[in-house]
């Protein structure tokens, strides 16, 4: 069910019928509140969303282009959409294709996809508008389909682009001393070549720039208690197996003052869980001059009335501070959970895939957030196969496992992805893909035999609990999520038994005691 969150309709009623739009958003969080953002810009021009693919007059994909099975799934999903503009007799008129998809393959998508009317990277959510065919005042445009530029975006008066950056004589600017445009780290990577796109058949020259704000319109699709909130976007550093950079441009981080204001309306719309979203959340406020600027939005938000639960995702190892930890300690309603990837655990593939660090740096990284956060749950993910990891290489990585018993552990095969440093290494140093994919089994399995343990001794635990709603797997069970859960990604919470309750409602908070555990999962009781 789609939900509105910070604007109304133009009103329609004299007007011509609003077109039907159908979304379809695949990839990651961060790709989500571009969805939702896009949705939101929409429905303020007059469209109406449906969930129906059938219906829609309009269809969007919103697409990933982070690794092969990301970009295989996106064109899926866009020959699925086709099929519904050649179907249901011609009801749907208009194919959009937006994302990170475009960023990287902007030309081959039309050429190869003729049925594709228009295309919108990720530094142009703005031009969704006149892709539809729709004006910001409401009214349509029946002009032919013009994919703005980067440039015209740019030239083109924009109250995002107003308000998410600060002005010359702005008072947030007079607090936020010091201001910078972007990162050093960041200037320094595109000096080296970091951000080119030169390789690329049909990418613009120009990276994206955009930063959506609290003023931006937006549809909250997530369920009514949970939202998550952008609080920067690009990134800056050299990872050798990575393109986002390319995709998304230099680290940037929104105005403090307009994240708050986003939360504000969040809790005012009913939402109680916040989860802030970035590439890299612990690079927030650099570009801003801001020192340990995610601790000061943690500290700012976390007094927030209302809000029940605060997280954020994902942390840099070297960039998690005293501070922030301390700062996650002091409060209640900040999640005691970190998501830290880590990628590898072997010096020599860490220093080829640019990452730096030790097994060593990480195990006492592990050590202070267990020291100074009592009871901190730890997600990090690794990738298996990087080019010239050897069966040494592996064994780190498998000791190190053992060592760090992490409580959430995700482990993803490397893939090979063009513009990413890695794709150029000797061919000879790339691994066998059935050696890659054996070394990720036996890792998950010894992930499993430790997740079992660590789950067992939740068994007794009282907890907090956000019920969700009817299990996906049985109608005799329903599902819930811990502060210890991220939404999505880690393991779930069964309820079995309502206790005083006849019914539970979905999107509210019950105090609950865990009575059984399995490997990732564990079943809960309602108290109260």
């Amino acid at each position: 069910m789609l939900e509105e969150l910070t604007s109304s309709a133009p009103d329609q009623s004299s007007a011509k019928p609003r077109p039907k739009i159908g979304f379809v958003s695949l990839g990651c969080p961060k790709n989500l509140v571009d969805s939702e953002v896009m949705m939101g810009m929409l429905h303020h021009a007059g469209g109406e969303l449906t969930p129906q693919a059938e219906d829609a007059e309009i269809l969007v994909v919103n697409t990933c282009s982070f690794i092969d099975s990301a970009k295989q799934e996106s064109v899926n999903t866009i020959l699925e959409m086709v099929q519904h503009k050649k179907a249901n007799g011609g009801r749907a008129q208009r194919l959009i294709v937006a994302g990170c998809l475009v960023e990287r393959y902007r030309d081959e998508i039309q050429k190869n996809i003729p049925e594709v009317d228009a295309v919108v990277g990720t530094g142009e959510l703005e031009a969704i508008l006149a892709a539809a065919g729709l004006s910001p005042t409401g009214h349509a445009n029946n002009s032919p389909f013009q994919i703005l530029t980067q440039a015209q975006i740019d030239r083109a008066p924009s109250a995002v682009n107003q308000h998410s950056r600060p002005e010359e004589s702005s008072p947030q600017l007079q607090i936020e001393q010091g201001h910078l445009a972007s990162r050093p780290e960041g200037d320094l990577r595109e000096q080296q070549g970091r951000f080119s796109r030169a390789a690329w058949d049909g990418a613009t020259a120009a990276l994206p720039e955009y930063l959506y704000s609290d003023t931006t319109p937006r549809i909250l699709t997530t369920p009514r208690a949970s939202a998550y909130i952008k609080i920067a976007e690009g990134c800056d550093h050299p990872c050798g197996f990575c393109i986002i950079p390319q995709l998304r441009g230099k680290f940037r981080s929104r105005r403090m003052s307009s994240i708050i204001t986003e939360a504000d309306a969040l809790i005012a719309q009913g939402v109680r869980e916040i989860t802030l979203i970035g590439q890299d959340t612990t690079c927030y406020g650099e570009d801003l001059g801001i020192k340990d600027g995610l601790a000061q939005l943690l500290e700012a938000l976390a007094v927030l009335p209302g809000l029940r639960w605060l997280r954020f995702l994902y942390a840099y190892p070297n960039k998690v501070t005293t501070r922030l930890l301390e700062t996650i300690a002091r409060h209640d309603n900040i999640a005691k959970y970190l998501d830290v990837p880590l990628q590898h655990a072997s010096p020599s593939v860490l220093k080829r895939m640019k990452r730096g660090g030790t097994p060593e740096v990480f195990l006492k990284l592990i050590e202070k957030a267990r020291s100074i956060v009592p009871g901190i749950v730890l997600r990090t993910s690794f990738i298996v196969g990087f080019p010239g990891e050897t069966e040494e290489d592996y064994n780190q990585l498998e000791a190190f496992i053992t060592t760090a018993r992490i409580d959430w552990l995700g482990v993803f095969t490397y893939s090979d992805e063009e513009g990413a440093a890695a794709f150029e290494l000797a061919s000879e140093l790339k691994v066998p893909k059935r050696t890659i994919e054996a070394r990720r089994r036996k890792l998950m399995k010894l992930q499993q035999k430790i997740s079992a343990k660590s789950k067992s001794q939740w068994i007794g635990r009282e907890i907090d609990l956000l019920v969700e709603g009817p299990s996906e797997e049985t109608d005799l069970l329903w599902e819930g999520r811990t502060p210890l859960h991220a939404p999505e990604i880690d393991g779930k919470v069964f309820i079995n038994d309502f206790g005083p309750h006849e019914a539970l409602v979905p999107g509210t908070f019950y105090r609950a005691e865990i009575t059984e555990s399995h490997d990732y999962d564990v079943v809960a009781r309602i108290l109260d």
